[in-house]
This record gives structure tokens, sequence and C-alpha cells, in this order.
């Protein structure tokens, strides 16, 4: 073999600063290398000098390294902190489908549930059902589609029977609706007429207010905007973070009191950010909504805050039972690939390594010979 090179350690997340040279090895002049490593996502440079004769087994350094590190059997995680905003995430606006007058309109903050009204135009109610696809139509029978599913699941729900909950809008149906709008003070004409239902996720908390009541409306005018009702925190990542924010990954949430919570990324968004000045690019970044996934003692910590920054701190990776060192203990070979300089009593060896993530300025490793607790050779 020839000689490896011992040397600074690689860069990992933030560029560490340059160690003290080490001593060396032998009459001749140590070579500097550079070795540059892509592994675990993380761009690695090492320089440095080192000995590693050919044939047998490896001799010992004719030095001390200046410092020594342990190997470590440990669990690796790869993470970044980012910025959150602890609220109710993004609003939807509700508008008028009817044309008509404002007479009621809920305060803000409050919620409004399934069957109940989100407002009112002409004393008749406009009422929130459950549901992901929009109100678009009137639904009358005949009528099929998801729209109506969603409409006769949330009927069953508020006490009606005697249809099946599928796609087709039946006379069974329509006998339903004529029960449900008489209860509501509606004219039983067992047609839902488009813009007296909204279909939104779930329960709502009123963001905003758009309109007066004794305003007139029309179809198209904002009358309010509306989110869920728990909180969850909204952040914004660069576009390359995608692998880290993809929908289901867990994070953890530090709060302004400094509690914890556990969270989940439930939606992940692509937005359009203008740019700094006005012949800037517009910049490509991602909005993603974290859950918060703590159970009680997370809604009770976060029952104190509204409007609040908070902290996210994301997993890209996990290595989990694996032997890791310093970053800076690793040496890159001339031969290529990196090693570790072992050292035993008094003298050192060189250990080939293969190097796997790279985390909070340690290092996984593998190779032959190696073991949690034994001493390792690093820059001062």
């Amino acid at each position: 073999m020839g000689r490896p090179t011992l040397g600074d350690p690689p860069a990992a997340g933030t560029e560490p600063p340059l160690p003290r040279p080490r001593r060396r090895r032998g009459r001749k002049a140590a070579v500097l290398l550079t070795a540059v490593a892509l592994t675990g996502g993380a761009a690695v440079t090492v320089t440095g000098t080192g000995l590693l004769e050919g044939g047998g087994a490896e001799p010992a350094a004719a030095a001390l390294p200046p410092a020594t590190a342990r190997i470590s059997r440990q669990t690796l995680d790869d993470t970044r902190d980012v910025d959150g905003e602890l609220g109710y995430g993004p609003a939807t606006t509700a508008v008028s489908r009817k044309p008509g007058t404002i007479t009621w309109l809920p305060a803000g903050g409050a919620r409004v549930t399934r069957g109940r009204s989100l407002y009112r135009v002409d004393n008749d109610p406009v009422v929130l059902m459950y549901g992901s696809t929009p109100a678009y139509r009137d639904l009358r029978i005949g009528v099929e589609g998801r729209d109506v599913e969603s409409l006769e699941r949330n009927l069953r729900k508020l006490g009606y029977d005697g249809f099946t909950v599928d796609d087709t809008y039946s006379a069974a149906t329509a006998e339903a609706v004529m029960d449900w709008q008489g209860d509501r003070g509606l004219d039983q004409t067992g047609v839902v007429e488009l813009g007296r239902v909204v279909f939104a996720d779930g329960a709502v908390r009123v963001e905003t207010l758009e309109a007066q009541a004794g305003q007139p409306t029309a179809p198209g005018r904002p009358v309010l905007s509306y989110t869920g009702t728990e909180k969850v925190v909204t952040v914004r990542l660069d576009a390359e973070d995608q692998r880290m924010a993809a929908k289901g990954a867990k994070v953890t949430v530090t709060l302004p009191d400094g509690g914890r919570s556990s969270g989940r990324v439930t939606e992940v968004a692509t937005v359009i950010e203008p740019g700094d000045g006005p012949d800037a690019e517009p910049l490509t970044r991602l909005e993603a909504l974290v859950a918060l996934t703590g159970g009680k003692a997370a809604r009770a910590a976060v029952a104190r805050f509204d409007q609040a920054a908070v902290d996210v701190t994301f997993t890209a990776a996990r290595r989990e039972d694996v032997l890791t060192v310093p970053v800076a203990a690793l040496v890159a070979l001339r031969e290529g690939g990196f090693g570790v300089e072992v050292v035993e009593g008094g003298s050192t060896r060189y250990v080939p390594v293969e190097t796997g993530l790279f985390a909070g300025g340690r290092v996984e490793i593998s190779g032959a010979g190696l073991a949690a607790g034994m001493t390792v050779g690093v820059p001062r």
C-alpha cells in the first residue's frame, strides 16, 4: 500500500475550523492529499498526511496523535431545525353562491360544527357539512357523484334515515332532505340548491368576517374565512429540503416556553414567493403543515399560545445501533477511501473504514476489527 494522509475533518453541515497540522512521520516529505466523499447527502472534504506501508499488517505510527476520542455505539440522527408558526393553518374563504342580504354572521373565533349555520342569507341558513368535494351544483333526484355521497353521509350523521348512503340521489334521499329542510325552516322541496351547503373537511373556526350583517351579497362575494379547529404548525422550507418534509414524516416541535411535542407532517404544498426586487426571480418553496401528536399533554401545552413562533426539528435520516467517531477522526488514504488511526497503548495503527451517515459532527463507520470503546486519533 501507499501512504495514507491524516488530515482536516470532512465538512458535515457547517465547516469546522481548520485543525493544527499533525507531525510528520518518516524522513520523506509528507504528501498532501484531498479526498471528497459524498455520503449520507453531505459533501465531505479531507486533507492531511499519514503513513501506511505496503505488505502485511499496518505498522505503528512513529508518534501518538495530539488528541484522541472514543468509538461509540449509538443512534445517529441527521436533523435540521427550522422556524415554524403555531396557529390554525391556512384559511379558506367562503363565498356567497346566492343573491340576497346577509342577515346573520358568527363571531370571529367561533367554532361551527356539522349541521350548524355558517351564516344566513335572507334569514335562511347556509349549513356546514363535512366532505372533501366542494358544493358546485343543485342536488336532486337522479344526480350522482361524490357530493351526493357526502350529503347522504351528513344526513345520516344528523339522525336522518330511510336511504342508502351511496353516490346516487334517490327518491328516498329526497324524502330525508325534505325532513331536514323542514327542521331548518326551509321550503321542503327535496332539492338542495347550490349555495345552501358548504362542505369542509371537518369542524371549522371562523377566522375573519368579510361581510357585515345587513349588507347585500351576490354569487362570488366573500362572506368569511375559516380554518380548522386544531392547532397546527406551518413551516416554510427550501425546495431542496423536500426529502425532509415528506407527508407522514415525524418531527419534534419546541414551544416558546421550552416544552416539546411530537408532530407529523400532514400536508406539503409548493408555493411561489416573489423575489427581492422588481427584477428578481420568484422563489419556489415548500409549505408543510405539522399536526401535533403529543396527545392531551400537547394540546394543553399549546392551548396557552394563539399565534407563536416555534422550532421544528426534522429528521432526514436515522441509523440505529451503529459505530460512530467524530468526523475529525477520519483519515484520507492515498489509495482511496477513509481510515481511522486506532490508538493502542503507546502505538497506533490505521484501519480502513466505510463511512455512512454524517450528522451532528459524527460519522457512522464500519470496518474489520472495530468496536465500541476503542480509541482513535483526532486533531487537537
